[in-house]
């Protein structure tokens, strides 16, 4: 399993993974956005700014990178880096299926990404991401499972997926909504021939959104490698936007609202990697520093009151614009 690799790393950093959902298209939810990318989206902008993340990012001992069909031309860009750098031989590269950008690199577009877990769309974006990625693609999962997504009950995709990993490739899912816990656990329950078809899951866990804690802690406990996205919540936990609890910590450990926020995360025993998504080298490097950030009793307390109710939560994420 490629995850194997990460466990033998020594870094600091090695539990901290890049995801490119920020900077692989011109319009997406984070807040601040055009502060942080300014006028020019183009796509050679975001090319380069894509590749001098990877850069710091590999740099500093980062070794996960995530991408996905959805997120306009991450892939691409991903490729791009690693065909450059034949000394990064020892990343770890996943990517998600089951959406498709419809945006036509818009920030104006109606509709930026559609949703559809079947077999045929497997099929079309697993040739997509193969196109580029090839055998550097180590991690496939499937976009945003919810309980009611076909991809829990379709055998049919169930046995394709378990092709693909019969011949190497990871096979894992990722999770959204409020119902995230029972999407994991009906994941868990998935089998092929009796063996468990899916080996990581990525879902949304931070200081505000704490949930599907109880269900990652099962699926770390089953042997998934579990990956935490959104741990700075879109933004609503960088320091324009924090709560105060937060702030406070933050001036107390002499670091910024964001590295706090990812250091909470890295403390749960289950989380194997968690994403930064930062946009600028700047809020990567700031976002690292949670690796060296050390929270007391007294303030894991003041920060245990912050998560909000979790449809609360998804309701505010679903009305935050794509900038």
């Amino acid at each position: 399993m490629p995850f194997a690799r990460l466990a033998t790393a020594t870094t600091p950093t090695c539990h901290i993974g890049l995801g490119l959902a920020a900077v692989g298209r011109p319009g997406y939810i984070n807040l601040d956005r055009d502060t942080d990318l300014g006028g020019d989206r183009s796509v050679e902008a975001l090319r380069t700014r894509t590749h001098d993340l990877l850069d710091a990012a590999y740099a500093q001992g980062v070794r996960y990178f995530d991408a996905a069909r959805s997120y306009g031309r991450s892939e691409e860009f991903l490729a791009d880096w690693l065909s450059g750098r034949p000394d990064a031989d020892d990343v770890v590269i996943g990517s998600k299926w089951g959406y498709t950008y419809t945006a036509d690199w818009s920030t104006e577009a109606e509709l930026h990404e559609v949703k559809e877990h079947s077999l045929a769309a497997y099929e079309r974006q697993r040739a997509e991401s193969d196109a580029l990625l090839g055998d550097r693609l180590d991690l496939y999962q499937i976009h945003s499972v919810t309980p009611d997504s076909p991809a829990l009950t379709d055998k049919d995709l169930h046995a394709r997926l378990a092709e693909a990993a019969a011949q190497g490739l990871t096979v894992g899912f990722s999770t959204s909504g409020p119902a995230q816990a029972d999407a994991v656990r009906a994941a868990l329950a998935v089998t092929v021939e009796g063996e468990p078809l899916f080996r990581t899951v990525q879902s949304t866990y931070n200081a505000l959104e704490t949930s599907a804690e109880p269900a990652l802690a099962e699926a770390h406990d089953a042997g998934l490698t579990v990956i935490v996205k959104e741990g700075m919540a879109n933004g609503r936990l960088a320091a324009a936007h924090a709560p105060d609890a937060l702030r406070a910590v933050a001036a107390e450990t002499g670091v910024d609202c964001d590295a706090v926020a990812l250091a909470l995360v890295l403390r749960r025993p289950w989380a194997g990697v968690v994403l930064s998504g930062a946009a600028t080298v700047v809020q990567l490097a700031s976002n690292l520093r949670a690796a060296a950030v050390d929270l007391d009793d007294d303030q894991l307390s003041r920060l245990a009151a912050l998560p909000e109710d979790p449809h609360a939560y998804w309701e505010r994420r679903g009305q935050l614009p794509w900038h």
